[in-house]
């Protein structure tokens, strides 16, 4: 385990917040949470009041240091004005037919609502704009990222009612972000980025190009990443309607090996274009993504 990543005992795990029926609770349920562990967590390089701080660094004017927090903390924080640190983050969320599959409790479409939901919560918290794009094929939905009463509500009402459609262009729907936003800011894609791996980067690029920080969650199901099947099963598409006759001891290695291809494809070419890449298995807490959110954030100011 990264020594500077949180405890994972004390996230809330996908099986319990299934049972939360409300979009808006199960968000404050897991930031609040969330927050309430970086603040007792004596490893994380956040100040209490995070929103307002960020780490000194060479060059940074003496004069700014919080001297106060110093004593407290023996840790060295710039003060940064609400006018300084705002910023806009805009999430991307795949509504294709691939995302309804699901083995444990959450499919992965429910997933993703559940964790944009989350960092929609967390960014409005610390009074950054929030800002939503649902895809399939193309874009579906779209609320430009803004910063006032209400804003969260109808984010999270417009990921409550979204449904999947068939097909998806993941790479398409990147290049048409790309032109429609045209203030830089944070740019979080959640996806299971089924995909060539040369298509969805030069999407991916064509976001940073632009200026934005570009957070990729590669969402893919436990049975997805360990295919543990035994018996012969008629696998569909969900995106094509396709079947195909499968026997798993004879597919399972070749799968295994294609899959993990694809994902250190991606991973390599994110870090590459410096994309901060992070895969995430459905059946792990979302605490895990909100804090790679805010580490990003963090490096952003």
């Amino acid at each position: 385990m990264n020594a500077h990543a949180p405890s994972k005992t004390r996230f809330l795990l996908p099986e319990v917040l299934a049972r939360i029926r409300s979009l808006d609770l199960l968000a404050r349920t897991v930031v609040e949470g969330f927050i309430a562990g970086l603040h007792r967590s004596p490893y994380l390089g956040f100040s209490t009041d995070f929103a307002e701080y960020r780490p000194y660094m060479p060059g940074d004017d003496l004069r700014a240091l919080d001297w106060k927090l110093l004593g407290r903390t023996d840790r060295y924080y710039v003060k940064k004005f609400e006018g300084e640190t705002n910023t806009h983050c805009t999430l991307i969320v795949d509504a294709s037919t691939s995302m309804e599959y699901g083995s444990g409790p959450l499919t992965k479409r429910e997933y993703a609502c559940y964790l944009a939901a989350s960092l929609a919560y967390l960014a409005y918290r610390q009074q950054d704009g929030v800002g939503l794009v649902t895809f399939a094929d193309g874009l579906l939905e779209h609320i430009p990222a803004r910063q006032r009463p209400g804003h969260l509500q109808a984010v999270l009402t417009a990921l409550d009612r979204m449904t999947s459609k068939r097909e998806t262009n993941v790479s398409q729907t990147l290049h048409t972000v790309a032109e429609v936003i045209k203030k830089r800011g944070i740019i979080v894609v959640i996806s299971d980025l089924y995909g060539q791996p040369d298509e969805l980067m030069t999407g991916l690029k064509h976001l940073r190009f632009r200026g934005h920080d570009v957070i990729v969650f590669h969402l893919l199901d436990e049975a997805e990443l360990s295919f543990p099947f035994v018996d012969p099963v008629n696998m569909e598409d969900l995106e094509t309607g396709e079947r195909l006759h499968v026997v798993p001891e004879y597919l399972r290695e070749e799968y295994l090996k294609l899959i993990q291809a694809h994902i250190h494809t991606l991973k390599t070419e994110c870090g590459r274009a410096e994309i901060d890449y992070t895969l995430i298995n459905t059946s792990q807490p979302l605490d895990w993504a909100l804090f790679a959110y805010l580490s990003r954030r963090a490096k952003v100011h």
